[in-house]
């Protein structure tokens, strides 16, 4: 198992750039395809009544706007991936808000890779909660890329939180073509819902049978598990977190897991999400 397709977010932020060295580097590796993929911000049902662009000139300029904004982001993906020497990708500008635009792209790819919330960079088309909608909502494992520091290396020293639950499982599946390439793995076993202190030995014993040297890190958290978490991933000084997103969505709220939203919110290094 490899990852063939891979998506990125791109956009006007000043870490966009980030995150697509990240997933261009992905796509290297794997030699995957990538797909740069800018969304305009306007919802696609409007767009889709072509008439009422064609009645009203002020949203006819306004829709220019917004495209003109994502063509720049785009231009900047196209000249990132030429630096880095990537020979198979491409862009698509997408009428439609980010969270389902990038989510209804998602459904044509292995891996998503987007961009946590910065609450110092408000953007006209990201909403505040775009992180977990796409990854409650994108059914493809989503790679997180914090909005501060730099990563150059990614998946070289990575942290498996393991609690033997299903979206821990699936995360785990996603993630293998990273973890075949890790120099170091740990699972991280807080105690699981349903096995015991013997999950974090099993899940070791099947990692094994995919090629793969991993060790368990059992832990006892005396707060709150997702601060744990994060605290565990910087004192071992991981490059990557894979892990299992907890929620449901009802229309745009967000109901999400207490560990997945303060690793989202909190997280250091780039986290890789499974719903």
């Amino acid at each position: 198992m490899s990852y063939k397709t891979i998506l990125v977010h791109v956009d006007e932020s000043t870490r966009a750039s980030e995150r697509i060295k990240i997933a261009a580097a992905i796509a290297m590796t794997q030699q995957a395809h990538l797909i740069g993929t800018a969304t305009t911000g306007a919802s696609r049902y409007l767009v889709q009544a072509r008439m009422l662009a064609e009645l009203d000139p002020n949203l006819r300029t306004h829709l220019d706007f917004l495209r003109h904004r994502a063509r720049q982001g785009l231009e900047d993906f196209d000249a990132c991936v030429q630096k880095l020497g990537l020979s198979s990708y491409e862009k698509r500008l997408v009428d439609d808000e980010a969270g389902g635009g990038i989510c209804l792209q998602s459904r044509y790819a292995d891996l998503v890779v987007i961009g946590q919330n910065d609450p110092e960079e408000v953007s006209p088309v990201v909403m505040p909660d775009f992180a977990q909608f796409v990854v409650l909502n994108s059914a493809r494992p989503v790679l997180v890329v914090p909005h501060t520091g730099r990563f150059d290396n990614i998946g070289t020293r990575v942290l498996l939180a393991w609690d033997a639950g299903m979206e821990a499982a699936r995360a785990v599946a996603a993630s293998l073509p990273l973890l075949r390439r890790a120099q170091h793995v740990e699972v991280a076993s807080f105690g699981s819902r349903t096995q015991g202190t013997s999950a974090g030995r099993d899940l070791v014993q099947y990692l094994a049978r995919q090629g793969i040297q991993a060790e368990v890190l059992q832990r006892q958290a005396e707060g709150p598990v997702g601060e744990a978490l994060v605290g565990l991933a910087n004192a071992r000084g991981s490059d990557l977190l894979i892990m299992g997103a907890y929620g449901h969505m009802r229309f745009r709220e967000l109901m999400l897991g207490a560990v997945t939203s303060t690793v989202l919110e909190s997280m250091r290094i780039p986290v890789l999400m499974s719903s």
